[in-house]
Order: C-alpha cells, then sequence, then structure tokens
C-alpha cells in the first residue's frame, strides 16, 4: 500500500473551482469524463442504475472502448439496489469495477458491513480531481432534467493536490478483490495557480477523527466567522465546545441545516442537540427549498469542501475525504454560497423552539440515543 488514508501537507500551486448543484456538477463530471486521454478513477458511495448513473456508465465504457483505463469502486450498501448488469456492461466495455466492501451475512465478521467508503471522488488523467457531496443518481440531477435537486457541492482542483487525491485512490483499490491490477505510481503534476490546498482523508485503524479534527482546529482559530452547511450534522461535545468558544470570543458563528432531509431520524437527532446550541449563541438555519446534502464550511480565509458530515458515523465507521483551502478569494466564493442558502432559510427562534409539540421531543430523545447507529 502506497499511501495510509491520512492528512497529506498543504500543497501550494492548485487552481480551484467551486460548482454547486448537480445541474453544475454533474455535466461538469461528464465533460471532464469526455476530455480523458489516458485514465479515469472513480470512487462513488452511490452510483445508481437511473437515468443518471446510466449516463456516466456509458461515458466510462464509451472511453474505456477507446483505450482510456477506467478504474471504478463503489460503495456495496452506498450502491444497494443497483441493476449489477450496468456494471457488468460497464467491465464487458474494459472498465474494472469493483464494491467496496459487499455484505456477506454468512461471514463470522459480517458487521464489518457497517464500514463503508463515503468517498466520492473522480480523477481524470492524473491532472484533475473532484470531490463533494454528489453521487451519480436522479436525486442530484436538477428537476428540469427529471431529478429532484438535492442541494450540493463539488469543489475541482488542478495542480500538484491531485496526486494526493490519486493516491488515496489507489490506496483504496488495493483493497479490492485479488484479480485487479496495480496501478502505476502518481506523478505530481505541475502547478496551474496559486492555492494552498490541504487533502485530508482518514481510514478505519488510525486518524479516525483527522478531518472533524481539522474543523475543530479552524474553529479554535476563528477571529470573525464559522459558516457550516452539513446534511447529517450531530456534532461530538468536542465540537460543540469550539462553536460555543467561538461565540464566546465574537466571532460569527451560523449553521444552516436540512428542513427536511432524506434521513428523517438524522434531523430528529440533530435537533435533540438545537437547544444546547441556540443557548451558547450559535445561529441556526433551516434550509427545506430542496434536500440539504452539503458538507462545506468557511472559517474567516479558511474554507472546506468534502464528504464528511459532522456526525459520529463520518468519524468512526466511513471512508471520507475532505479538501481545504486557505485562500481568501475561494473562502469569499463559498461564503457567498453559503449567504445566499441562509437567505433563503429560515432561522430557528429560541424563544419558539421551547414549544415545539410534546411528541417532536420524544422522537429527538428516541433517535438522538442512537445516533451512533445512524
Amino acid at each position: 500500500m502506497r499511501l495510509s488514508h491520512t492528512a497529506i501537507k498543504m500543497v501550494p500551486g492548485n487552481r480551484v473551482e467551486l460548482l454547486h448543484d448537480g445541474e453544475a456538477c454533474l455535466p461538469a463530471m461528464l465533460r471532464a469524463i469526455e476530455k480523458a486521454e489516458h485514465e479515469i478513477l472513480l470512487e462513488m458511495y452511490w452510483f445508481g442504475s437511473d437515468a443518471t448513473g446510466r449516463s456516466f456508465a456509458a461515458a466510462l465504457s464509451e472511453k474505456a472502448r477507446k483505450g482510456v483505463s477506467c478504474c471504478v469502486t463503489y460503495d456495496a450498501v452506498g450502491s444497494w439496489g443497483v441493476d449489477t448488469r450496468m456494471f457488468d456492461e460497464m467491465r464487458a466495455a474494459g472498465c474494472e469495477v469493483y464494491a467496496y466492501n459487499p455484505l456477506r451475512f454468512w461471514h463470522p465478521r459480517w458487521r464489518v458491513g457497517n464500514r463503508r467508503n463515503h468517498r466520492k471522488m473522480l480523477l481524470i488523467d492524473g491532472r484533475l480531481g473532484m470531490t463533494g457531496g454528489v453521487n451519480l443518481g436522479d436525486l442530484w440531477a436538477a428537476p428540469a432534467r427529471g431529478g429532484y435537486g438535492f442541494r450540493d457541492d463539488l469543489i475541482c482542483i488542478a495542480g500538484p493536490a491531485v496526486a494526493q487525491m490519486r493516491d488515496i485512490f489507489v490506496a483504496t483499490f488495493e483493497g479490492a478483490p485479488a484479480g485487479r491490477r496495480p496501478l502505476p505510481a502518481s506523478i505530481v503534476p505541475s502547478a496551474e495557480g496559486a492555492s494552498p490546498v490541504h487533502v485530508l482523508a482518514n481510514d478505519l485503524r488510525r486518524h479516525r477523527r483527522l478531518i472533524e479534527n481539522a474543523y475543530i482546529a479552524a474553529i479554535e482559530r476563528a477571529r470573525s466567522r464559522v459558516l457550516i452547511e452539513n446534511s447529517y450534522f450531530i456534532p461530538s461535545r468536542s465540537v460543540r465546545r469550539a462553536l460555543a468558544n467561538a461565540v464566546a470570543r465574537g466571532v460569527d458563528v451560523r449553521v444552516v441545516l436540512p428542513f427536511t432531509s432524506d434521513v428523517p431520524a438524522v434531523t430528529y437527532a440533530t435537533r435533540k442537540l438545537y437547544g444546547r446550541l441556540l443557548r451558547q449563541g450559535v445561529a441556526l438555519y433551516e434550509w427545506g427549498q430542496s434536500i440539504l446534502h452539503s458538507k462545506i464550511a468557511v472559517v474567516d480565509d479558511w474554507c472546506t469542501v468534502g464528504t464528511h458530515n459532522l456526525d459520529y458515523r463520518s468519524w468512526i465507521y466511513n471512508l471520507e475525504i475532505n479538501v481545504t483551502v486557505e485562500d481568501p478569494a475561494v473562502a469569499s466564493k463559498l461564503q457567498a454560497r453559503i449567504e445566499r442558502d441562509i437567505s433563503e432559510s429560515v432561522r430557528v427562534d429560541p424563544r419558539t423552539w421551547q414549544y415545539r409539540p410534546l411528541f417532536d421531543r420524544l422522537l429527538e430523545e428516541f433517535f438522538y440515543r442512537f445516533r451512533r447507529l445512524l
């Protein structure tokens, strides 16, 4: 294994682009695949066999038939219910396709099936890297194209940091079933911009809280603002303490959360914490235009986009990847997007929150007790 799934040092010289929602993200990913000349690496939690997923399967198959090396890993649980004949067709076209950690209930250690690959990453020719919360499914496609318009984000990187992302892909790919061919070592691309980028990834044994700790470190040094937008937000005591301390220092702390989630149990567990956060001075907003699936944050001139949720599952069970950027220009653009979402959200009023229905309180208490399983 060339690389543990861990942090790598900040690397300068990258060009960074931010994209938002499937309407922009999915076509950009397809265009990147179309332009590939030598290699396409795709690591995806949810690779659907609906119209969106099949459009990517067709694009990858076409490139494989033209001689481009196409390697794909998808999560066996995240892509549960997919028509696996789609993957067979991709293999027939020349793609290498593997499922991450298939469930084997007859195996004496079948409980390890709870360990999932939650990453979403597309790498093109070792020069372009994309990651964020966007999966390949109709839930992310624009409503005008028959999708559900999930609110989500993608960060695109060109430059030396892409080699780090590629090494992370290779390290996971090396754990695929026997029979796969080894991939060549990464070559560090030339500088294409000026943004310093830090690639953060975790594994299941060491560095499990690496990405969460990066959040905490950024919040602890915040001087003016902490803006967080997170789809499954059940923060640890350490994160809550960092947010409270930031408020006490006079930092503007705002958190955007889903009004309605694709996992309702998580919403109830999150709302169990509303009272504490509101008393500490954290401003909470609920976004209800569609399903919020973002995992982004801005802390002064530091920002991050990735797959990591501030919850138990992300740090204990899942493989995750986040990219952090320390560039005022990039942070300003992401801040503008979060503030736009805040303007379309409803602020949670502390006084009104005290009088929510008793049944809601019971559900919050129940699901919060099981937060480690959600």
